[in-house]
């Protein structure tokens, strides 16, 4: 069984940083990409970030590329997303989640599991 734990969100000021961590629990991890899926108040589910199987092949949405950083260590199970420069708009509950498939920020259906998510809030 395939547990997903994320961790790394609170609060901060707008410009700041944060850095959020995804655990994979159970067996597989290599063959998983994963990635981070953030959902604001009001708004639907948007992919922010993903990344390969192996780490050599990550993607970001137009709204976080230059700020937000994706890696995985395979050895530790664990996917983080470093996040700087935030902005209001970044405030949302992050989700990761892990697919067998080619990792993709718009297919979230392909996303088979996820976590229960971290709540990231920034203020202005």
């Amino acid at each position: 069984q395939v547990q997903l734990v994320e961790s790394g969100g609170g609060s901060v000021q707008a410009g700041g940083t944060l850095r959020l961590s995804c655990v994979v629990n159970g067996p597989g991890f290599a063959d998983f990409a994963v990635a981070w899926i953030r959902q604001g108040p009001g708004k639907e589910r948007e992919g922010v970030s993903c990344v390969s199987f192996t780490g050599d092949h990550k993607y970001y949405d137009d709204a976080v590329k230059g700020r937000f950083t994706i890696s995985r260590d395979n050895s530790k199970n664990t996917v983080h997303l470093q996040m700087n420069s935030l902005k209001s708009e970044d405030s949302a509950m992050y989700y990761c989640a892990a697919t067998n498939r080619i990792c993709t920020l718009w297919d979230l259906e392909r996303y088979t599991y996820w976590g229960q998510g971290t709540q990231v809030i920034v203020s202005s």
